[in-house]
């Protein structure tokens, strides 16, 4: 084996060690991807288009948005940076982060621009990248429970509630 295939197996994330710890079913982190993959095409068009102009805050935060698109695509699509050497290496250690993480990242990432020069441009531009964000943020509150759960403690909460009420009212008596 070459080293160059010694890197990219070594970068390479393990999709068994990903998917066991952060409970993500596999459409919902296919769902992730894409929407990090749209959005960072939605930030490199928005910021590219930004920069043409001649406010200096524009300019910024187009680039800002440029540099959103390239971390998205270095993160969630490593395959689409295949010309530069530490893509994988990036990506296998975003994959190692928590979802609240990315999401904190993405949503972070996302404001910053629209901080900085509040446009359409950039309030479309971020939406996606942010609703990325927002996905991710979603995993990480984890699987909503089932009905009969639910109705079973409302029950017990509900017992002892009239529990108390009646041993208050004999204390009382």
């Amino acid at each position: 084996m070459s080293s160059q295939d010694e890197q990219f197996q070594a970068g390479a994330p393990d999709p068994a060690a990903s998917s066991a710890d952060d409970g993500m079913t596999w459409w919902y982190r296919w769902l992730c991807r894409i929407a990090g993959v749209i959005g960072g095409l939605s930030c490199a068009f928005a910021g590219l288009w930004n920069c043409v102009t001649i406010n200096p805050l524009n300019i910024a935060a187009g680039v800002w948005m440029m540099l959103n698109a390239f971390v998205l695509f270095l993160c969630e699509a490593p395959f689409c940076c295949q010309f530069i050497e530490f893509a994988n290496a990036v990506s296998a250690r975003a994959d190692k982060l928590r979802a609240w993480q990315k999401a904190a990242f993405y949503c972070g990432m996302a404001v910053f621009p629209v901080v900085l020069s509040l446009t359409l441009t950039t309030l479309f531009g971020n939406a996606i990248a942010f609703a990325t964000g927002v996905l991710y943020g979603m995993s990480a509150l984890g699987k909503k429970g089932d009905a009969i759960s639910y109705a079973r403690i409302h029950q017990q909460q509900k017992q002892m509630d009239e529990e108390k009420l009646t041993g208050s009212l004999e204390g009382q008596a």
